[in-house]
């Protein structure tokens, strides 16, 4: 079902998924409906199928069902004004869904949206990408800041997060970023080689760390950037 969400348009795409039962909260449909996917893939008479596409350096920017789950699956801790960790930002599509998840009217704690990706190219073309999609202004303010880095590592400077998505499949869960997730936190990431499946790190009020097999997938390898061709 998930495949055949595609549709002509960014609200036909959404509608779609949201028939599938895929898109179960308004909130998550109401974020993604604020980005238009076309400004983040580089065919853009493809933008709205729900598949996978090449974004260049190795890299693809996940079908737009995949992107749904992660927000689904994130969503009772991206609360307005949540701090949240993208990992393997890419063109920075989901970067620009978080940042409208967690956004806030309130100035003293507006939320944040961390992407780091460790290709600089990717990273300076997600700026202009976001920037095409009418997020000037929070990148200038911080609620969006966009990083080079290994995501491995994370980006503790910017933690903790209530919430971290990764966009690539690690062999391990990093330590690195379950040390970043705040208390209570959740980290959506996949895990494994040949078999891969999406986990969930959740990480209570206590400190406790507990882990939830959700499904199986396939994802591009989270990978040195001389490993990735």
């Amino acid at each position: 079902m998930a495949w055949l969400c595609g549709g002509k348009s960014n609200s036909e795409l959404i509608s779609n998924m949201a028939k599938s039962s895929i898109l179960k909260s308004d909130r998550v449909a109401k974020g993604m409906t604020a980005v238009d996917r076309a400004n983040f893939v580089l065919d853009k008479a493809e933008a709205y199928e729900d598949s996978p596409q090449s974004i260049g350096y190795g890299a693809t920017i996940s079908a737009p069902h995949m992107h749904a789950y992660a927000c689904e699956h994130l969503l009772p801790y991206m609360h307005p004004g949540a701090k949240v960790l993208d990992v393997g930002s890419g063109s920075g599509y989901l970067t620009a869904v978080l940042h409208h998840l967690v956004q806030s009217e309130d100035k003293a704690n507006p939320g944040k949206v961390v992407g780091i990706e460790h290709v600089s190219e990717l990273t300076e073309w997600s700026i202009q990408n976001l920037k095409r999609d009418g997020l000037g202004n929070a990148l200038e303010s911080k609620e969006i800041e966009m990083i080079t880095g290994d995501g491995r590592q994370g980006y503790a400077a910017g933690g903790p997060y209530n919430a971290i998505h990764v966009g690539a499949a690690a062999p391990t869960i990093p330590e690195a970023l379950i040390e970043q997730l705040a208390s209570p936190g959740r980290m959506f990431i996949p895990v494994g080689t040949y078999e891969q499946k999406i986990i969930h790190v959740d990480k209570d009020e206590n400190g406790r760390i507990t882990q939830q097999d959700i499904m199986f997938v396939r994802y591009v390898p989270l990978t040195d950037r001389d490993k990735q061709v």
